[in-house]
């Protein structure tokens, strides 16, 4: 029996880890995406600026 929750314990845990892994992917592609929009605007905002003065 301990055997048994020990390795429900550990399949858990893995569980855990591998949806918090994923959370942490997605949490980092969407906060690159969010610099790299900002990076973005603000070079093309510039280039607008450059242009028009």
């Amino acid at each position: 029996m301990i055997g048994l929750s020990v390795a429900v314990g550990r399949f858990v845990e893995a569980l855990f880890w591998g949806i918090f892994r994923v959370a942490g992917a997605v949490a980092g592609v969407l906060i690159l995406g969010v610099v790299a929009a900002v990076l973005t605007w603000v070079v093309a905002r510039k280039m607008w600026m450059r242009r028009k003065g």
